[in-house]
């Protein structure tokens, strides 16, 4: 585990983001866990999916947070910089994180958590500096890490509340997990730390958790985000962003995987707005990098390049 591989000077504004990676195991084939013969080891994290994903896309992403002493840390931190991010992997004594996922049956996928006091759930707002921050061009965060722990929590509005105070604008991708707390302990949570976003992300699902209006976008772009995209799966997406009104339908793909198309959404939508695109363009990259990503399996695995993108779309995608 190192240091920061270049100093942030030296580096254009790219996407900052923080958060926990595990190590996956993902079962073969369908059916119980009792009856895989075989796993595949590799990396998970919604933020870590969004750094590759942009890295991918050919923008300028880092990644921080705790890892622990073991194989574990060490492949996450490989893998990451093996894409092009750049990894600020903090040292910790507990463990690094780890899933375990299985498909029950086509529709259905199932998954462990092994993460309860792990390295990634013990982050504190000494963590991500300040000068970090203010080098930035966007600050990432997801609803995941303040469900993690208090010190979690502490230093994702920490981190915001610098990131605001610098004028680095800030992204929130709510990703609720039911697994890690109840929708009544989420909401209040989640609502605070949407007020205080310039972008936020969500399912109509999600956003539902803490927006009492029957349109998601209107009810999100009313807690103050001026670009509120919200996810919808084959339905696409509808988007507020500038005070326009979006809709970009979801592109016919063979679906292998859906996990991961969250995030790869999430990152086309972010490199394209470090790349200056207009808000029709961002849109629609995150249409075609969620798709490509449907089509392969694993967490990052499916992340595309730009010209991936350009084949599944087309041509029309080829910044």
């Amino acid at each position: 585990m190192t240091s920061p591989e270049t100093p942030p000077a030296s580096r254009r504004p790219g996407v900052l983001t923080f958060g926990e990676s595990m190590g996956i195991f993902v079962a073969d084939g369908i059916g119980t866990l009792e009856s895989a013969r075989g796993f595949t080891l590799g990396v998970a994290g919604a933020e870590s999916n969004v750094a590759i994903g942009v890295a991918r896309l050919g923008g300028d992403a880092t990644w921080l947070g705790r890892l622990g002493p073991d194989a574990t840390g060490a492949l996450i931190a490989s893998r990451l910089r093996s894409f092009g991010v750049r990894v600020i992997a903090l040292p910790d004594d507990a463990f690094t994180g780890l899933m375990i996922r299985y498909q029950r049956s086509a529709q259905f996928i199932q998954a462990d958590y092994h993460r309860a006091g792990s390295a990634g759930s013990r982050l504190t707002p000494a963590d991500v500096p300040t000068a970090e921050i203010e080098a930035a061009g966007i600050l990432h965060i997801t609803g995941i890490t303040p469900a993690l722990s208090d010190s979690a929590r502490a230093t994702v509005f920490h981190a915001v509340e610098s990131a605001r105070a610098a004028g680095v604008a800030v992204s929130v991708d709510v990703n609720y997990r039911s697994k890690l707390w109840s929708r009544f302990d989420a909401a209040p949570v989640l609502r605070d730390l949407v007020s205080r976003a310039d972008v936020v992300f969500a399912g109509p699902d999600e956003a539902a958790i803490f927006v009492d209006d029957p349109d998601p976008v209107e009810g999100l772009a009313k807690l103050g985000p001026t670009e509120v995209i919200v996810k919808d799966g084959a339905r696409g997406c509808v988007a507020r962003i500038g005070g326009d009104r979006f809709h970009v339908p979801a592109l016919p793909v063979t679906s292998l995987d859906p996990v991961g198309a969250g995030d790869a959404f999430v990152a086309g939508y972010l490199a394209d707005r470090q790349a200056g695109a207009d808000a029709e363009e961002r849109l629609r990259t995150a249409i075609a990098a969620g798709a490509f990503a449907v089509t392969v399996p694993g967490d990052c695995e499916g992340l595309p390049s730009r010209a991936e993108l350009a084949s599944l779309s087309g041509g029309d995608i080829n910044r």
